[in-house]
């Protein structure tokens, strides 16, 4: 569907998601990440980039669980503590994962994807034609029910800066790993917290499309 479409159906009230290509598992179990290896961090800095082609094939489980890993993963268990900052150790930031199959939200401390709703929603992440296709859409929402200590104004930006460190993570691992990615905040806010069934409390930030280069 390209951009002007979604906007009219926006304006209207229109923009759904999209019935799920295939059989969602309520519980996906991710492998454990693999930690070694990649890119020196320099080599990684100098590879980052926006790309905005990509191909449909699905990121294998491997991959899969290393992006996460590297958005938001535990890196240190007896802590909890995450890959990413975040004020006071609140964890404000979930991290959606919307698939062909249905929409996931990724748990760090089980390392796995617990299902939120067996439609795909990717179409609703974003204006771009290309955010159909792609096979793997990350939504990065805040709940600023977890950090009332912050004053109410000052939550969105405390918040905005772990989900920027996490579209930084997935940048790296991406410039590792040769695959394609994009940070986006072009999207329809009210359709797409919709289609996700979010709560008053829950604002989605930003949304990051990935997946492997489009074949030329």
């Amino acid at each position: 569907m390209n951009t002007l479409t979604k906007m009219a159906l926006g304006m209207i009230g229109q923009l759904k998601p999209q019935p799920a290509q295939g059989d969602a598992a309520r519980l996906l179990t991710l492998p454990a990440p693999q930690t070694g290896g990649g890119l020196p961090l320099m080599q990684a800095l100098q590879q980052r980039q926006s790309r905005r082609d990509f191909d449909a094939t699905p990121l294998q489980a491997q991959t899969l669980s290393d992006l996460l890993w590297a958005a938001a993963g535990v890196n240190r268990p007896e802590l909890q503590g995450r890959t990413v900052p975040s004020a006071m150790n609140s964890q404000e930031i979930d991290v959606y994962v919307a698939l062909p199959e249905g929409l996931y939200c990724y748990d760090a401390s089980a390392h796995a994807l617990k299902l939120v709703s067996t439609t795909d929603v990717r179409r609703v992440t974003g204006y771009q034609d290309f955010v159909d296709r792609a096979p793997l859409e990350l939504i990065f929402v805040a709940d600023h029910a977890r950090i009332k200590a912050v004053p109410v104004a000052q939550r969105e930006s405390y918040a905005s800066m772990s989900a920027g460190a996490m579209a930084q993570n997935v940048y790296l691992f991406c410039a590792s790993a040769g695959l394609s990615t994009v940070i986006r905040a072009w999207f329809d806010r009210h359709a797409l917290s919709q289609a996700m069934g979010l709560e008053p409390d829950q604002q989605i930030l930003l949304a990051q499309t990935v997946g492997w280069p489009a074949k030329s």
